[in-house]
């Protein structure tokens, strides 16, 4: 486990300050409910708190040192217990819960804190869920649950309404840009640059703009998506959804290649597209990546874009629906019948 690697992302320092206070006043909660996009470290965040419960030392924590501080980078730590999707299940099973409330009810090996994490919670069914419900309202002594879940989660109400939620939000895009800059090894433009590193700064500048609005602003995701190369992703889909309002393309076979390639990745461009057009219609500002939906009275609605905040709305309830048991190629074809409808 390496839960010092929080230390490196600025945006979690505020998070970790109040986590960090709450543990010296002794109310370190019994369930934290991380709200998170994939790309912001709720992992690492979730591992660093995981940590800063279970060091032994009484000054600085989590040190990285101590005898509780080794077993967790071993990840041999009695008294830490992870439940996440196992290869290729789409939802966390019961058992797996089952599994960690017993390791919970029990002693702590170290005489300590007990701590708990799961990953994806939006992964959990209703059974799953509620199966834990009694552990978040009778928590034994020292005891720690961090459930980390992205904001659409469908968690019922009766687990988050006894968690601390602490949403992650992602840092402002200077501050992505110039951390992105620093961890992938490319440096800054200086001033005494030539014109043609100025072109390739600014070009450089603008495909972590690109990486950034897919990610949802999230830093990490952007990393992961700019070594990929977004540009053939973005080309395809724009060609594609061209062929989709001139009617030139099969809706099946449009879905079925979208399903074998990145479906969850595109259908974030799409939202992201759609969201940006919705703008521009509306003779607004190009928006970047809108994790929330856009809200307009009703009034102000134009009825050429009507359709297009219908498809926003079911591209997000598309990918909000993924982890259930939902048939997804149906789906995504039915989407894209009304975005042909929509873009016509």
């Amino acid at each position: 486990m390496d839960f010092l690697s929080a230390d490196a992302l600025p945006w979690l320092h505020g998070a970790q300050q109040r986590l960090r206070a709450a543990l010296a006043a002794q109310r370190l909660p019994h369930s934290l409910l991380l709200l998170s996009v994939p790309g912001l470290g709720a992992e690492q965040l979730a591992n660093w708190t995981t940590a800063l419960a279970l060091c032994d030392s009484l000054e600085s924590r989590p040190c990285g040192v101590c005898a509780s501080c080794r077993l967790l980078r071993a990840d041999t730590h009695p008294d830490s217990h992870l439940v996440r999707l196992e290869e290729d299940a789409r939802q966390i099973k019961v058992d797996q819960v089952r599994d960690l409330i017993d390791s919970l009810s029990l002693k702590s090996y170290r005489g300590g804190y007990k701590v708990g994490v799961i990953e994806g919670a939006e992964s959990l069914n209703a059974n799953g869920a509620n199966a834990f419900l009694k552990t978040l309202e009778e928590p034994t002594a020292d005891t720690v649950l961090i459930i980390i879940a992205r904001p659409s989660h469908r968690l019922p109400a009766t687990v988050v309404s006894r968690c601390l939620r602490l949403t992650l939000q992602p840092p402002p895009k200077e501050v992505a840009i110039a951390w992105l800059k620093a961890h992938t090894g490319a440096a800054p433009g200086a001033g005494s640059e030539s014109a043609a590193e100025a072109v390739a700064a600014s070009s450089a500048a603008g495909s972590w703009d690109a990486a950034l609005d897919l990610a949802g602003g999230a830093p990490l995701r952007a990393a992961e998506l700019h070594a990929l190369g977004i540009a053939p992703l973005d080309a395809d889909m724009r060609e594609s959804l061209r062929q989709l309002a001139a009617g030139a393309v099969d809706v099946t076979l449009l879905a079925e290649r979208w399903m074998k390639s990145d479906p969850e990745l595109r259908i974030t461009w799409l939202e992201n597209w759609i969201t940006q057009w919705v703008h521009a219609s509306l003779g607004g500002a190009a928006s970047h990546q809108s994790a929330e939906p856009v809200r307009l009275p009703a009034a102000l609605l134009k009825a050429k874009i009507r359709a297009l905040f219908e498809l926003l709305d079911a591209a997000r309830d598309l990918r909000r629906l993924a982890s259930t048991g939902m048939n997804q190629q149906l789906a995504l074809e039915a989407l894209l019948l009304g975005g042909r409808t929509a873009l016509a």
